[in-house]
């Protein structure tokens, strides 16, 4: 309720001062979300704030990604491979544990038709 009547508070003093958007779009969408500020010159004015950036997760599991920075798209674009993900199979997108369980699956089932195989060649004779 306390960050309802800041945000009350804020539009109260925008439509009483008639402090207007400084950029071109002129409605309340979330990538136009702003803080009414005072400079040191006493004017009141919007900052534009960012959009809150969401940690990376695992495809499988969901967790969180170790190794993967929390940032929006277009910064994500600007930085190098290196950073963006982890040197190892399905780096950006699945978590170590998942991967060692994929490999540990495909061995297995790979070890099963092995073995179905051994057995079927053993029934023939």
């Amino acid at each position: 309720w306390c960050l309802k009547l800041i945000r009350l508070k804020q539009w109260y003093q925008r439509r009483v001062r008639g402090v207007t958007y400084r950029r071109r779009l002129s409605y309340n969408t979330k990538s136009n979300k702003v803080l009414l500020t005072k400079t040191p010159g006493g004017k009141l004015v919007f900052h534009y704030s960012t959009k809150k950036t969401k940690v990376s997760k695992c495809g499988d599991c969901k967790r969180p990604l170790r190794g993967v920075p929390a940032v929006r798209p277009t910064k994500l674009a600007g930085l190098s491979k290196r950073v963006k993900g982890v040197s190892r199979t399905y780096g950006g997108s699945k978590c170590s544990g998942c991967v060692r369980s994929r490999i540990i699956r495909a061995f297995l089932i790979e070890e099963q038709k092995i073995v179905a195989r051994v057995l079927k060649a053993q029934t023939k004779k």
